[in-house]
């Protein structure tokens, strides 16, 4: 159940943010947003893996 709705919420993740990587945005120069926006990513790609 909770491995389901991580994936779900991943594919909504991966339509309503923007893509980081794509940009080019360096990571030392991010913006406060820009951090939280990778981090919430990042938090929910490693719940939908494991």
């Amino acid at each position: 159940m909770k491995k389901q709705f991580f994936k779900t919420l991943s594919k909504i993740n991966k339509k309503a943010l923007p893509s980081l990587s794509k940009n080019r945005v360096n990571l030392q120069k991010a913006t406060n947003i820009q951090k939280a926006i990778l981090g919430w990513k990042l938090w929910v790609t490693k719940n939908s893996l494991d």
